[in-house]
């Protein structure tokens, strides 16, 4: 029977510094092992997460162009068109039945993930094959980042000036590409191909060069005025790399790389725009961290156990209208109404957007974000997770439950002169100056009347915190 180095990728659609992918090839090399890429889509599953239909176009895309890519080195890829996680072990039980299957994948740290790669481990090791993992979604991998007492850190900061220290002693490395090889064509097992999608990401080049291009551009041309840009939706002051962060078509450790060639030593100094820039990639590990430290997250728990007990109003018709882009606060519905189009929001306005969901509309932060995560092309549980619980002062390093963002003033500060807003609020295209951050009043017609006073909704957040606080100080 022949022997057969599987390479099961999930999110680390790429051939540039792909730990995975370049083991198995050494392992072949070794053990006269052919070579075989393999990608199941598993849409029934996608649904059950909430993934954007953008962002399973956009998975879609990639996987067929990764195939082009692989082939121009030589390696074959099998795309199939699966239905659900449960049927990953019929899959490779069929191979196995014509293969001697080493399968070689990158660790995920969801739980549902973490029981389908338990069950076809189980299968391979039965069948007398190994399942190998490699830790490569984080620079420091999951508990690697500890306090001198050996727990995880709860807190960013200090995560953070472990995590630097850690990589000031150790660098950053990434695997080169893979070396073109020749073997013989496999005979495989007929399965369902894998389906094209829908187009909506056709906007999102897919191809592994141009987003390698787009990453380095950013660092050599922009990174040095991120601190100054980044919060200001009009200006096109971001990377726009977290859809191919989430989904590994570039990885965090190739983006420190070049963030560290092209940025000098401004990469470690806290208020650069490199040094900020680098503090967001931070974020987006410690995040993962405290997921796979405290899996209770994703059964959507809160991280502070106290604020399960805040009496959230829930209104479903306020609700409806923060999704759909209605609210009468413009820089709000402005933000909806950018994820909505385009799959994609600016950061500061999902700081506002959230903020305004949980302490103006006193909705459960946990139905912002699985409406998020039904939209973003960028969708990824942890740092979704994470955004939101900080929004909600729920999570941690949250924002103190007291601090709520005034979604005018911060309208006022981030879009001064309301070109984000007039963009995606056309009813308010004529208004300029301060009357488009609060044009109400001004005699309007076809921009809905503000569904809250805010003055007033700060007030009953207040109130509906003290009361959990005061509970569990009881």
């Amino acid at each position: 029977m022949q022997k057969l180095n599987v390479v099961w990728l999930r999110n680390d659609l790429r051939l540039l510094d792909n730990a995975v992918l370049c083991s198995a090839l050494q392992h072949a090399e070794k053990s006269a092992a052919a070579i075989l890429v393999l990608y199941v889509a598993t849409a029934e599953t996608w649904v059950l997460h909430d993934m954007a239909a953008i962002k399973q176009d956009l998975l879609r895309r990639r996987v067929l162009q990764l195939k082009k890519e692989l082939a121009d080195v030589g390696l074959p890829m099998l795309a199939v068109e699966g239905s659900s996680y449960q049927q990953l072990p019929q899959i490779f039980s069929t191979l196995c039945q014509q293969f001697e299957l080493n399968v070689f994948v990158q660790t995920e740290y969801e739980l549902r993930e973490q029981q389908r790669d338990e069950a076809v481990e189980q299968l391979i090791l039965k069948s007398g094959g190994q399942f190998i993992r490699f830790d490569t979604q984080c620079i420091m991998p999951p508990g690697s980042i500890r306090t001198q007492q050996g727990d995880i850190y709860k807190v960013f900061t200090p995560f953070k000036r472990t995590w630097l220290a850690q990589l000031q002693a150790n660098g950053v490395h990434c695997v080169g590409r893979p070396q073109k090889i020749t073997q013989s064509e496999l005979q495989l097992p007929e399965f369902p191909p894998l389906q094209g999608g829908d187009g909506s990401s056709a906007g999102w080049d897919v191809a592994e060069s141009s987003v390698l291009e787009l990453m380095r551009s950013f660092c050599r041309e922009k990174v040095a005025s991120y601190h100054e840009q980044r919060d200001f939706p009009a200006v096109d002051g971001t990377s726009r790399l977290s859809a191919y962060l989430a989904i590994g078509v570039v990885s965090a450790a190739q983006c420190v790389a070049r963030l560290q060639l092209e940025a000098g030593n401004s990469w470690s100094e806290d208020k650069s725009g490199a040094g900020i820039w680098l503090s967001e990639l931070i974020w987006r590990e410690f995040y993962k961290h405290i997921l796979v430290a405290y899996p209770q997250l994703i059964k959507h728990q809160p991280f502070q156990s106290e604020t399960a007990g805040i009496r959230w109003q829930n209104n479903k018709q306020l609700f409806d209208a923060w999704c759909n882009g209605n609210t009468g606060y413009p820089i709000v519905d402005a933000a909806m109404r950018q994820l909505n189009q385009t799959g994609w929001m600016h950061n500061r306005l999902r700081m506002i957007s959230a903020s305004f969901l949980v302490k103006d509309l006193h909705i459960d932060w946990r139905w912002g974000e699985r409406y998020f995560m039904s939209r973003l092309i960028d969708g990824d549980f942890a740092a979704n997770n994470g955004g939101w619980q900080w929004a909600a002062s729920t999570g941690t390093d949250a924002a103190p439950y007291f601090r709520i963002f005034n979604p005018v003033t911060q309208s006022e500060k981030f879009d001064p002169q309301g070109d984000f807003i007039r963009l995606y609020v056309p009813e308010l295209s004529k208004f300029t100056g301060k009357s488009i951050h609060w044009p109400h009043g001004a005699g309007l017609v076809n921009y809905p009347k503000p569904v809250v006073d805010h003055a007033e909704a700060r007030k009953l957040t207040l109130e509906l915190f003290a009361e959990v606080k005061k509970t569990h100080a009881n």
